[in-house]
């Protein structure tokens, strides 16, 4: 099946089935099944079954799925069994706090490059990464091939970064920018708005 008939919405589960993956792999268990797993995520077995299928067949009926196989096929499905250069625009408090999270590496996501328009901030060093100047984006993302990209500027500042960033050949944009993006079809875009998340959880308050 080709990759682009599969809804975004399958796609979306799949992070999450790895990571329950993962943490049963490390818990040293090796054969699972998509009921269990489906009681850990408050998923339906039989949505679980569906949305793999999109991709090939896992496992064996009556024997589940071997965990580390099915590790390393949606890791594979999902592009991170390799690792992935990732450039973070704008090192304000948020970007400060995502620079320094050591979650990414292990996840297949490295982030190499920082950038942000403020002169007190250019030239300080976070970890072991230099805050680079915004106004070389464009040059550098294209001189080293970057092709995933997070932005943690202000809102009115976002829309021209990604703009920036599609033109220097970007193919992924997360977002966490209060603000809607714009972008070419090539360009897929994640928005995580943490308050946007709020309001939608209180309406259930």
């Amino acid at each position: 099946m080709v990759f682009g008939e599969v809804p975004d919405i399958v796609v979306g589960r799949l992070p999450i089935y790895l990571r329950a993956l993962s943490h049963m792999a490390a818990a040293g268990q090796e054969i699972t099944s998509s009921h269990e797993l489906g009681k850990k995520l408050g998923i339906s077995s039989a949505q679980i079954r569906k949305d793999l299928s999109h991709f090939g067949e896992f496992g064996k009926q009556g024997t589940g799925y071997r965990i580390s196989h099915l590790q390393e096929q949606i890791k594979r499905i999902l592009k991170v069994d390799r690792e992935w250069d990732v450039a973070l625009v704008g090192v304000g408090n948020l970007g400060h706090a995502v620079a320094r999270y050591a979650g990414f590496k292990d996840r297949g996501f490295h982030i190499t490059l920082l950038f942000d328009n403020d002169p007190a901030k250019i030239g300080a060093r976070i970890g072991h990464l230099e805050v680079l100047d915004s106004a070389l984006l464009k040059e550098t993302l294209v001189a080293k091939h970057v092709k995933v990209v997070m932005i943690s500027v202000p809102a009115s500042a976002a829309q021209q970064v990604a703009d920036m960033c599609a033109e220097a050949g970007v193919k992924a944009i997360l977002n966490y920018a209060p603000i809607s993006l714009t972008v070419p079809d090539a360009v897929k875009v994640q928005h995580l708005d943490p308050v946007a998340y709020l309001q939608r959880m209180t309406y259930y308050l």
